[in-house]
């Protein structure tokens, strides 16, 4: 294991047999694939690594389509991105087998000293267990996936009553042996957006689409709150991922004075435009996490889910409401949101 100061002892051995002594920074490979909300719940262990061990070398192993998440934080080195989800839909592909070598070659091209998988899955793991290091992560009595953790060199019980974001900061603190400290800081920030198509008042962001329809807050509650927002000199902007997503956007926008439905963006743009928000309203959904890891005023909205063990989570300002079988009323969402706008 590396020294607090974060180097490691190395050498080489010359004609002689006298060795010749240096000094390497620690490397470290942090294995965190999917998805986009696992993704930001994982930041804060960037941070916390670089207090302990500021010269530390930081590596990501992560699904390529949210690779976007991790190139936000300055501390993270190379990037080594994995299309588990695509190769699955072309596996008896010529070219889908090349991406899988060239995938290999990348993971393996680097020796490292910590290898820690805070997935907790048998396919974060078996990834994890190709790397070139000593690996570590959940016991068997934390992983989401038991099977896991019997790829582990060493593994850490970490209670599963905490919330994801506290549970993979533990993790990696035992892993690298110091004693966990401070409130979880995501280290990201973005340049608010200058799109030509934002409105000219302030703008709360609306995030309106999941992935789940029971997760999804009524219709009729975002105008209502849009209408209200207006009424404060606030314009509503909805973005959109799918095509079908942008079509409830734009349906709930043309019936709120002066909202914008934006037009389709990429995780570094939303990032600019939830960094430019004077508040971010969404549902259970990553982006509302990266709102949050921006430290953009956010009220997250759960109807389907408890927020207890995955709600939002930083050092901003950030509510969770609702929550399994509860819809939040926009009055008071309202309510929550009055001191942010002040």
């Amino acid at each position: 294991m590396a020294t607090e100061s974060g180097w490691r002892e190395a050498g080489i051995y010359n004609c002689g047999f006298e060795k010749l002594s240096f000094y390497l920074p620690m490397r470290i490979l942090i294995v965190k694939t999917s998805s986009l909300g696992d993704v930001i719940h994982n930041l804060p262990v960037v941070n916390d690594i670089k207090r302990h061990f500021p010269d530390a070398m930081i590596d990501w192993c992560v699904e390529e389509s949210f690779a976007a998440i991790p190139r936000l934080h300055p501390g993270v080195g190379e990037i080594i991105p994995v299309a588990i989800r695509r190769w699955r839909k072309a596996l008896f592909k010529a070219a889908t087998w090349r991406e899988i070598g060239i995938f290999r070659q990348r993971l393996q091209a680097n020796l490292y000293d910590a290898v820690i998988d805070t997935q907790g899955l048998l396919k974060s793991a078996m990834i994890a267990r190709r790397a070139r290091g000593p690996l570590s992560g959940y016991a068997i009595d934390s992983a989401r996936e038991s099977m896991a953790a019997g790829l582990y060199d060493r593994r850490f019980s970490i209670s599963t009553a905490g919330h994801a974001v506290v549970r993979n900061r533990q993790l990696v603190a035992a892993a690298l042996g110091y004693a966990l400290d401070g409130e979880a800081d995501y280290g990201i920030d973005a340049v608010p957006a200058a799109f030509d198509w934002l409105p000219k008042n302030p703008y709360v962001v609306f995030l309106s689409a999941t992935s789940r329809d029971d997760k999804l807050w009524p219709e009729d509650h975002w105008l209502a709150l849009g209408r209200q927002l207006n009424s404060l000199g606030y314009s509503a902007v909805l973005p959109g991922g799918s095509a079908f997503e942008r079509e409830r956007a734009a349906r709930l926008a043309a019936s709120i004075p002066d909202a914008v439905a934006a037009p389709p963006m990429y995780i570094p743009q939303l990032a600019a435009l939830l960094a430019g928000g004077r508040a971010v309203i969404g549902v259970d959904t990553g982006l509302t996490h990266l709102a949050v890891a921006l430290k953009t005023p956010t009220v997250a909205l759960y109807t389907a889910t408890d927020p207890g063990l995955t709600g939002v989570l930083g050092a901003g300002f950030f509510r969770n409401l609702g929550g399994k079988a509860q819809i939040p009323l926009p009055e008071a969402v309202l309510a929550e949101l009055q001191s942010a706008l002040v």
